[in-house]
């Protein structure tokens, strides 16, 4: 009888190494990292990470709209949406994130459910937004075909999302994510998350993979642009 050595670090879910957990284990990696999640986020970007949370809003909310916050996590990009005009409802399948987002702006709406199996109508919104979710679906494919069915013919999406740089800044991101933030993590709750979070980056689609993703699920007049010398990259597209 062969034997199979478990290398998986002690106490750390099976997938995390390699960026790929079930959906089950990515909503009890967001539960346990709620209480650090908006600190994290401002360590990881040096605060940039609002910038871009504005420059996606401005992308595709026009005051008036109605727009989902898809993965909408603790609720930073949908309130930035509703600041826009927007008449905004998020939607995460983390509870922990959700109640953080509850507090911050008790006035919007916000949904427990499961951006895989959207619980709204078709063609019920005019723009949707997703601010570093898409990366930790189980099944990319599906979820962009999820945002696709419940925008209205012509409605905008806007995806914002960790990418691989080239040239001059790929040894500094690698140095920073796979080096500094999973060290970082091992001192804050749920730390296994940052080392989930390089390799989770690692294995997402470049620009141009993703724009192919979200043209085949229904998307065109797709573009993106750059931040941080291509660090993140935000993608717009109209539904079809």
């Amino acid at each position: 009888m062969s034997h199979v050595q478990n290398t998986q670090p002690q106490g750390q879910a099976p997938g995390v190494s390699e960026g790929t957990l079930p959906a089950e284990g990515v909503r009890s990696m967001f539960d346990r990292i709620a209480p650090v999640y908006d600190a994290m986020n401002r360590l990881m970007t040096a605060g940039l990470d609002r910038r871009w949370r504005r420059a996606t809003v401005d992308a595709v909310v026009r005051r008036g709209d109605r727009v989902l916050d898809a993965c909408c996590g603790t609720g930073d990009l949908a309130i930035a949406a509703a600041e826009a005009g927007g008449d905004v409802t998020g939607i995460d399948f983390s509870r922990p994130m959700l109640e953080r987002a509850r507090r911050k702006a008790p006035e919007l709406q916000w949904l427990e459910g499961d951006a895989l199996a959207l619980p709204l109508a078709d063609g019920s919104f005019d723009a949707a937004t997703v601010g570093f979710g898409v990366r930790n679906l189980a099944d990319l494919e599906g979820g962009l075909r999820e945002l696709r069915r419940v925008l209205r013919p012509g409605g905008r999406v806007a995806i914002l999302e960790i990418t691989r740089p080239q040239g001059l800044l790929a040894p500094f991101y690698r140095f920073w994510f796979d080096g500094v933030i999973p060290v970082a993590g091992k001192v804050l709750p749920g730390g296994a998350a940052y080392s989930y979070l390089p390799a989770s980056v690692r294995r997402f689609p470049d620009p141009h993979g993703l724009a192919k993703l979200m043209d085949e699920a229904g998307f065109g007049d797709i573009r993106w642009r750059l931040f941080a010398g291509g660090i993140v990259a935000l993608h717009t597209a109209e539904a079809r």
